[in-house]
């Protein structure tokens, strides 16, 4: 009798010296591995017979009438897959050359061995007997790690080997030979384990992995997730028109939509412009339509017709067989009481039971800004259709959720939960409420936003903002937010249909005007930043010894009382946006400036003119606020309005409480730039404007040399309905006598206007203008009577579809470059009959140096006042306080068209969730059934496409197996890493780029169902069918290599961030800490 302590004496060794050849070996243990066969493989090839039992259960089932238990099955899929390497021969997979072993392994089992396996987990001693002669105790398993040459986890297993006592010998032999032959405790699963080692060597199809991959990764989500929060088919609504009329794309959002809306009761679809969030949105309804539920769609009063034409009779409806029913109200609606709306009585709404909200344009309710007393639009909705009543969920739609504040984000899935942000959902984070997440992930922005302009872009932003999963996991748990880019990447744009190509844009400058001696772009700046717009600050010029009376009668106090919105603060933020608005209709018309200008000017000339009276007579008289009215298409003087229940007319101060000669002072200074101006611009008539001739010659060469085919339509922006109307006046009599065309204007304020006899009503104009993307000649029968020129405001930039026209010209350039983008995707829409389009800026006529830093000068003192109080970067400030990243943004403006998240101007939420995966393996695993028999270390090889971005590499999927390692903050799918790795070792995306790899994975691997021939033999020629795999295995290497480095990079930034350092908290050696899931080779 002999110890072999399998540590320093190795029981492998033993063994080597004592099989010979010929003899039978019998062995009861509870694994075995190939790379015991490949030690051993001289020895085993030379025996003549091997009978092998599993003295635990392995490939048996359970009965379908036993009670099916779970950990049996984990036991028996750990046992099974422990075949083609065990948990302790990571080191030795890791080598890749599992294919080769494998296919001699197979081939020696059909020739030598047999197994047969317990069928209960009544207890079977393991043991190892060889010809009678020698019997060895204690063999656990027989693998490389059983034999000796890996380390496992034991402390002292020793293995005794008994060769002097024959009888004891023979006795456990004759007692295998029992058991052998007793079909009641043994099963022969010899075929079984023959094929699944064959499974290691057969080729796999792309598809195949990719699910492989997928279902480790997110197993757990398949375990957390229940039937209520999936869409139940049985509803029918996959059989409906809508649900067949969606592209691939949009039926994965709307799989992902319903989870989310089940799951988590509120979600956002943030799919870049012209990716029809409408069509996903309707499909959506008619899934909770179809389950008896309430529903109410909230949307901008000018986007009414899109919803209200699928839900009611008319001939263009091509939805009509749905028999869609739903409640279509405007957002204006939440700030009434009374009155009616699309046909309903407002008195009479029960607000509370809605079952489901849609919220078109929903970044329209990002703000949640206090106000003196009165209810908001958004805590109306939040509490009388959130709160109140039934459970509502709520489906916001919307390009832009985000602009430059978390915020915005913040408010919005506050009403998904009540408006209790505060609160920890443990489907989300086990530690941090959404408030806290999003907290920190401003603290990142308003970091980045202090970068130098060549480090300030997404990427960087995105690299930051990596370092916090909770972070991450908040945007894949309740937003879906694909991207133009995406699409066409990753879905077969053949079943989709081509995007337009974007021309390059064409960049137009004049001067202001051909007249002798006028002005300058640079006086007329230069006059501009002398103004005080005193007009607009009457609170500046109140008594001291008056102030605290005018102070606590306009003073308001928000959030409990603990913080103050002073008038004068508000004032002084009116003041700043109305010096930022002459300068932006100074760049937009000559006639809007000038309108602007003389309102202006009459507003001073009737305070100076109190004011005189009251100095003159000493009559008591006191100055309102000024009404703005006229001044609400400025988006941030709207928005200063909307949320300032005093500003516009509501405040009045009695001339005896001012000091009325120094407001006189600054009003008259005033009063002498504004009548110069005025005088100045008053002499420019049509014929004198450059750039309203310039507009005129690029419409007739868009119509002497049309870009498509007989196309002349062409769509005109401008930011201000003043503008509008003067294009309107001095275009259409000549494209009437020139070309016989058709010009409508549409400004959403003011009369509507068109050359044709025809209703001006701004939907029908809509729809003569673009006949075809609105069914026109289904609902009219009309097909000879078109409008050609559109002439608009932002009144359409969202939300319509206008691809019949193929040209856009902006007249003004927004300052806002989402508005821009806005605008052109009325035209770049997926199914657009155009082969190409065309965009058309008109810039000032200055280089962009010279206008950014005359800009600057006019803005010097527009720092906005923080009067949310919420301590957060101002959007105004991070817009306009950095020259050099405007004149970024503005340059990248001119030289291309861009889609939102490509600005780098803030924050895009799009292309960063998971969710298209984890659908993609619920309707997998809903057909095929569950993936845990598959074993590891499985691979497929595709062909590589580098005009596609697929570059010759491979991408190695790992599964973290040291159980010590703190869960990663940075990588999303810990304890799961991917890394994308070229042929010569440099790293394309690693494991911190989650969503880049498994969009690359989905492409190359998707739909491809079958073994790729072409690759494979190239594969197998190059590594002698798997037998030499050096190449690979350092490419393995070189990938664990890359995590280990990012995550001491991480671990060093760690030191100085907040919350503590992950140093000395994670312990990732190397090799041994990684077992490969799978792989797929890009040749």
């Amino acid at each position: 009798m002999k110890v072999i302590d399998n540590r320093i004496e190795k029981f492998g060794e033993d063994l080597k010296q004592e099989i010979k050849i010929n003899d039978k070996c019998y062995i009861a243990s509870a694994v075995f591995s190939m790379y015991s066969y490949e030690e051993l493989k001289k020895q085993l090839s030379e025996i003549d017979e091997l009978d092998f039992i599993f003295t635990n259960p392995t490939f048996i089932k359970k009965e379908k009438e036993q009670k099916q238990e779970r950990q049996f099955e984990i036991d028996n899929y750990k046992r099974e897959k422990s075949i083609v390497g065990s948990e302790f021969e990571i080191k030795l997979k890791n080598k890749l050359n599992g294919k080769a072993i494998a296919k001699e392994c197979a081939k020696w089992i059909k020739e030598k061995a047999k197994f047969k396996s317990n069928i209960n987990n009544n207890p079977i001693q393991k043991f190892m007997n060889i010809n009678e002669k020698i019997t060895y105790l204690n063999v656990d398993e027989f693998s490389s790690a059983g034999l000796g040459y890996q380390k496992d986890n034991t402390v002292f297993n020793p293995v005794t080997k008994i060769d002097d006592n024959y009888d004891m010998t023979k006795y456990y032999l004759q007692s295998f030979k029992e058991l052998w032959n007793n079909e009641n405790i043994l099963k022969d699963v010899t075929d079984e384990v023959v094929d699944f080692i064959s499974d290691l060597y057969k080729e796999n199809s792309p598809e195949f992995i990719y699910y492989v991959i997928l279902y480790n990764i997110f197993k757990e989500f398949l375990v957390d997730v229940s039937e209520d929060d999936l869409a139940n088919e049985k509803t029918g609504f996959k059989e409906s028109v809508i649900w067949n009329k969606l592209y691939d794309f949009q039926k994965d959002a709307v799989l992902g939509l319903i989870n989310k809306l089940e799951k988590y009761n509120g979600c956002i679809l943030a799919d870049s412009v012209g990716l029809g969030k409408t069509f996903t949105a309707l499909a959506v309804i008619k899934y909770y339509q179809e389950r008896n539920k309430s529903i109410l769609v909230l949307c901008p009063k000018k986007l009414s017709e899109n919803w209200n034409t699928y839900k009611t009779n008319y001939k263009d409806n091509i939805l009509q067989k749905d028999r869609f029913n739903y409640d279509v109200l405007y957002h204006t609606d939440l700030s009434r009481k009374k009155g009616f709306s699309n046909g309903n009585d407002l008195s009479r709404i029960n607000w509370g039971n809605y079952d489901l909200v849609v919220i078109d344009e929903s970044h329209n309710f990002r703000n949640n800004n206090a106000r003196n007393d009165r209810e908001t639009r958004y805590t109306r909705l939040l509490n009388d259709v959130m709160k109140a009543g039934v459970k509502t969920k709520v489906l916001m739609l919307s390009a832009t959720p985000v602009n430059n504040r978390f915020t915005d984000l913040k408010n919005q899935l506050a009403l998904a939960y009540e408006g209790n942000t505060d609160r920890i959902d443990e489907n989300i984070s086990k530690t941090k409420s959404i408030d806290t997440i999003l907290k920190n992930a401003q603290a990142v922005f308003n970091e980045w936003t202090k970068l130098p302009i060549e480090e300030r872009n997404s990427t960087t932003l995105l690299k930051k903002l990596n370092k916090d999963f909770d972070f991450f996991k908040l945007l894949d748990s309740v937003t879906i937010a694909r991207s133009r880019k995406h699409i066409e990447k990753y879905y077969d744009m053949n079943k989709i249909g081509k995007f337009p190509t974007r021309l390059k844009p064409i960049s137009k400058s004049t001067e202001i005007t051909n007249l002798p001696n006028f002005y300058s772009m640079e006086e007329i700046y230069n006059m501009l930043s002398r103004l005080n717009m005193s007009i607009y600050t009457p609170f500046d010029y109140i008594l001291p010894n008056k102030i605290s009376l005018y102070e606590e009668i306009y003073d308001t106090k928000v959030k409990g009382g603990n913080v103050t919105l002073r008038q004068a603060d508000r004032e002084k933020s009116l003041q700043k946006l109305m010096r930022i608005n002459l300068l932006k209709r100074l760049e937009s018309s000559v006639d809007s400036f000038r309108i602007t200008l003389n309102k202006i000017l009459y507003l001073i000339n009737e305070t100076i003119k109190s004011i005189n009276d009251f100095e003159r007579n000493g009559v008591e008289s006191s100055v309102d606020d000024i009404n703005l009215e006229n001044y609400d298409e400025d988006e941030d003087i709207e928005e200063l309005l909307e949320n300032n229940a005093s500003i516009g007319g509501k405040i009045k101060i009695n001339l005896k409480d001012m000091n009325t000669i120094g407001w006189k002072q600054d009003l008259v200074n005033d009063q002498q730039i504004f009548t110069n101006l005025s005088n100045e611009f008053s002499k420019i008539k049509p014929e004198n404007d450059l750039k309203l001739i310039e507009l005129i010659n690029t419409i007739r060469n868009k119509i002497d040399n049309p870009i498509n085919e007989n196309n002349k339509k062409v769509i005109i922006f401008s930011a201000f309905a003043d503008t509008a109307n003067y294009l309107y006046e001095n275009i259409y009599r000549v494209l009437k006598l020139e070309y016989n065309l058709d010009t409508a204007l549409i400004t959403g304020s003011g009369t509507n206007k068109c050359t044709l006899d025809i209703s001006k009503d701004y939907n029908n104009l809509l729809m003569y203008f673009s006949p075809i993307s609105k069914n026109r000649d289904i609902l009219t029968g009309c097909t000879d009577k078109e409008i050609d020129v559109l002439i608009a405001t932002d009144c359409i930039s969202e939300g319509q579809n206008l691809q019949d026209c193929d040209y856009l010209i902006n007249y003004d350039i927004h300052w806002n470059p989402v508005r821009i983008i806005q605008r052109f995707g009325r035209i770049d829409r997926i199914g657009s009959k155009n082969k190409v389009i065309q965009l058309v800026n008109f810039w000032p006529n200055m280089n962009l140096d010279d206008y950014i830093n005359l800009k600057n000068r006019v803005e010097s003192r527009m720092y906005m006042l923080d009067i949310s109080a919420t301590g957060e970067d101002n959007v105004l400030t991070n817009q306009s306080s950095d020259m050099q990243y405007r004149k970024a943004q503005l340059q990248k403006l001119k030289e291309e068209v861009v889609d939102l998240e490509d600005m780098d101007t803030g924050v895009s939420i799009t292309d960063l969730g998971l969710n298209d995966y984890r659908m993609d393996l619920l309707e997998y695993i809903k057909v095929n059934g569950n993936l845990d028999y598959v074993l590891n270390g499985l691979h497929s090889v595709v062909p590589s496409d580098e005009a596609n971005g697929i570059e010759k590499g491979t991408i190695f999927v790992l599964k973290n197996i040291n159980s010590s390692v703190k869960i990663e903050s940075s990588n999303q799918l810990h304890p799961f890493y991917m890394v994308y790795i070229k042929e010569d070792g440099q790293v394309l995306s690693n494991h911190l780029s989650v969503k880049n790899t498994l969009d690359l994975l989905r492409y190359i691997s998707k739909d491809n169902k079958e073994p790729i021939k072409e690759a494979y033999n190239k594969f197998n020629d190059e590594t002698n069918d798997g037998s030499n795999m050096t190449k690979y295995s350092e490419l393995l290497n070189k990938s664990i290599e890359s995590i280990i480095n990012v995550k001491e990079e991480t671990d060093i930034e760690s030191l100085f961030r907040r919350g503590g350092t992950t140093m000395l908290q994670n312990d990732i050696k190397g090799l041994e800490d990684f077992e490969l899931i799978a792989f797929v080779v890009i040749i």
